[in-house]
């Protein structure tokens, strides 16, 4: 089964979840999902995510600036967007129950 296919689905939530840790500019955001197991997640997918997240009001941004580079676009979880996390968490939980049930043959009749 290809991975990147579901992933599709889940990135929001991945992006969410490692935000409610710290907050984090783009490429530490990739490096932290791909250090969680997410290896095939692409720069470009979550670069995409984090705008839209933006955008539809779940993150904030705020700017740093950096001595061995250009100034990094932070992004952090505002209250919306942990909304949506604590709400996109209870929906994977019940999908991801009913999945293991349905593939390991215990789902009801």
């Amino acid at each position: 089964m290809d991975s990147t296919q579901l992933l599709k689905g889940v990135l929001d939530l991945a992006v969410l979840a490692v935000l409610r840790d710290a907050d984090g500019y783009g490429y530490d955001i990739v490096r932290r999902l791909r250090a969680a197991g997410l290896e095939e997640v692409g720069d470009a997918s979550v670069y995409g995510t984090l705008r839209r997240l933006f955008q539809a009001g779940a993150l904030t941004t705020y700017v740093v600036p950096s001595e061995e580079g250009p100034h990094r676009k932070y992004y952090a979880l505002n209250k919306a967007g942990l909304g949506q996390l604590e709400l996109s968490s209870k929906t994977w939980t019940g999908f991801a129950k009913s999945m293991d049930a349905l593939v390991n043959g215990k789902a009801a009749a």
